[in-house]
């Protein structure tokens, strides 16, 4: 009975990791066709000429510098917002907690809209004539770009922190550190690698973000043409193979992040 038993136990393993390699192996056949089937639809002489033309160079360009000023301004409102919600019990903290996640489960276009509707307001519309433009500008896309990636560093960073045990911060206090200095000397060398990741997957995804963006400050080539909206007019402009020549920078981008996420943060560190 028992030798019936386990060989009921070693084939129900069998069937159970047969079942999980094979949902696995379907994902990565289905992302591998869409591939092959962008590089069989496009030539190379079509992707040469558009990585190098003005425009997609353009395009190149306005977004690693957008989506690298957004990150540093998000990451450095994260880290504090993420330690704040991890560490302390505060009155309505769930609350705030969830209103954290508006921005990862609404649509862009969503945050997109809102953000045009607040310029439309007396102290929007005064902010965007007195202070700082906004609307169809490149400054407008910084701002769209924090505004959807601000919550993601901050669930991540929260991860993070909440994977520190406050033990090493006390410890830190009783020898002698204040408050800020046991964070700075503990907990945040303790939260390297955290973020570290966070950073580069919010710039990876400022990289890629469109629908605020767009709906914010428009698709006007060579002025707000980050690299999603060279996509989007050269759809419009029905140049299908531009468009997939872009994608694949796009999608080079997005492996170099994730490559240099192992690199940088070592192979024990998993998001």
């Amino acid at each position: 009975m028992f030798q019936a038993l386990k060989l009921k136990g070693h084939a129900g393993d069998r069937a159970f990791r047969a079942a999980t390699v094979s949902a696995l192996a379907l994902l990565v056949l289905f992302f591998i066709t869409i591939v092959a089937s962008m590089l069989t639809y496009t030539h190379w002489s079509t992707f040469i000429s558009a990585l190098f033309s003005a425009e997609i160079l353009f395009a190149i360009r306005l977004s690693i510098i957008t989506a690298s000023v957004a990150t540093i301004i998000a990451v450095l409102i994260a880290v504090p917002a993420a330690y704040a919600i991890s560490q302390y019990d505060f009155p309505g903290k769930s609350l705030v907690d969830s209103l954290l996640d508006l921005p990862i489960v609404i649509s862009p276009i969503a945050l997109g809209a809102a953000l045009l509707v607040f310029f439309n307001t007396p102290v929007g519309a005064w902010i965007d004539d007195n202070v700082l433009k906004f609307t169809f500008t490149v400054v407008g896309i910084v701002l769209a770009q924090i505004t959807v990636i601000s919550a993601l560093a901050i669930r991540l960073l929260k991860s993070t922190f909440d994977g520190i045990d406050p033990r090493y911060e006390q410890v830190g206090r009783t020898l002698g550190c204040s408050k800020p200095e046991a964070f700075l000397k503990v907990t945040l060398p303790l939260a390297r690698n955290g973020v570290i990741a966070a950073g580069i997957l919010t710039w990876a995804r400022a990289v890629g973000e469109f629908g605020a963006t767009i709906t914010l400050v428009g698709a006007t080539a060579m002025k707000t043409e980050t690299l999603p909206i060279a996509i989007f007019l050269s759809l419009a402009s029905a140049d299908v193979e531009k468009a997939i020549a872009v994608v694949f920078i796009l999608v080079i981008i997005a492996v170099a992040a994730l490559f240099t996420i192992r690199k940088l943060t070592g192979r024990k560190y998993r998001l």
